[in-house]
């Protein structure tokens, strides 16, 4: 019914190379540890960054998760 995503954004990256790498924020508000299971490794270092915490050591993704954990008191003071 269209044009493949990729085919997509190859073409509009002609005029606006920002435009097929917007990513939207992960809402890691009371996230459990099965939800952030479910999640990237990616994705939970960009949680990590977005805190301003590196994960130094971690080499899993149990590891990755520990330390969102650890950090989510962090979450609440950026977003105010």
């Amino acid at each position: 019914t269209g044009m493949p995503s990729d085919r997509v954004c190859k073409r509009i990256n002609r005029a606006n190379p920002e435009i097929c790498s917007v990513k939207f924020p992960i809402k890691t508000e009371k996230l459990e540890v099965k939800d952030l299971s479910k999640l990237r490794v990616k994705q939970l270092k960009q949680i990590l960054g977005e805190r301003g915490v590196e994960c130094k050591g971690c080499l899993e993704k149990g590891d990755y998760i520990k330390r969102v954990q650890e950090t989510e008191h962090l979450a609440n003071n950026i977003e105010l």
